[in-house]
């Protein structure tokens, strides 16, 4: 049974911002106080965990903080975390280059790259999916999203979606291991079909996860981020994303819309051009070429037919 509907997501997601600030406060405490202030944020330093945690230490001003130094973050990015106070800084036990070898390249998105990953593998479920099927054979609504992308059961390199599990999620939680705390993290709904059906699943708080997890920001959208930004004037990785302006009635950054890794290649099928790949030629020249050259992501993207 899900915890909200559909129609609830999209009516939360129309409240104005003054009452998303008030519900995802309300969250923090309840969180905070369950677990008796054992719970931490976890920051990447872009602008969505950057208004998580200022939300969070408005009502705890102590509250920790931990990010994940991948090597793969913008300079920037990192420089803006160092500004920070209160950060616990994690490392992965494995660099990018070393998960792309084992695992694959992160290509496409989580789903398709994970099912790519376990097809290749042998697993017929996983192959089912991209000739439309369920795993009884029957037509499948739902895996008719993979069937475009069949090829790629015979590329000439490794695909998969463990590269955010190694190089970020595995830090994190046995961060919370080691320290007991509970992690609140600064993702929405509106990013992905994947954080929505979380979402609706188990709502912001999810307390009965195998592993438990807050989600305060899940119903805010993109215009709330750069509404809170700019009316809070909080500093910012604007190093990065540049000035916050209102274009055609709706707020824009100057820089860089997205800030995830550096080096991702989730999701830039669907971007217009330039692309992430195309932009960093211009403003990390020495980076892009390692991207594209030493890491290989050149003839990936062209086998995927994505210019760079």
């Amino acid at each position: 049974m899900s915890f909200y509907t559909q129609q609830d997501l999209s009516t939360m997601q129309a409240w104005p911002l003054e009452r998303k600030i008030r519900v995802t406060q309300a969250k923090i405490i309840e969180w905070y106080l369950h677990y008796k202030g054992k719970v931490a944020v976890s920051f990447s330093g872009g602008k969505d965990s950057t208004v998580l945690l200022d939300l969070a230490r408005r009502a705890y001003p102590d509250i920790r903080a931990a990010f994940v130094n991948t090597g793969l973050e913008y300079p920037e990015i990192r420089a803006f975390v160092k500004t920070v106070p209160g950060v616990v800084w994690l490392r992965p036990e494995m660099p990018f280059h070393k998960v792309i070898e084992t695992y694959g390249y992160p290509v496409i998105s989580k789903e398709v790259a994970r099912r790519l990953y376990y097809a290749r593998k042998g697993a017929v479920w996983a192959r089912m999916h991209f000739e439309g099927k369920n795993r009884d054979g029957t037509d499948s609504e739902f895996a008719q999203r993979f069937v475009k992308w069949a090829y790629l059961l015979d590329a000439p390199f490794l695909i998969s979606d463990q590269c955010c599990n190694v190089m970020k999620e595995r830090p994190l939680e046995q961060f919370s291991k080691e320290s007991g705390c509970f992690p609140i993290i600064g993702t929405m709904a509106c990013e992905s079909e994947r954080r929505k059906r979380a979402y609706l699943a188990s709502g912001c708080n999810a307390y009965l996860k195998t592993r438990p997890s807050s989600k305060p920001l899940s119903f805010w959208l993109e215009q709330d981020i750069l509404q809170y930004l700019k009316f809070t004037g909080i500093p910012y990785a604007s190093g990065i994303y540049g000035e916050i302006r209102e274009e055609k009635g709706r707020l824009v950054t100057t820089g860089a819309q997205r800030t995830g890794c550096m080096f991702c290649m989730f999701g830039v099928h669907l971007e217009r051009r330039p692309n992430r790949f195309e932009r960093m030629a211009d403003t990390h020249p020495k980076l892009y070429d390692y991207c594209i050259n030493r890491l290989g992501c050149g003839r990936v993207l062209d086998y995927i037919g994505v210019p760079y």
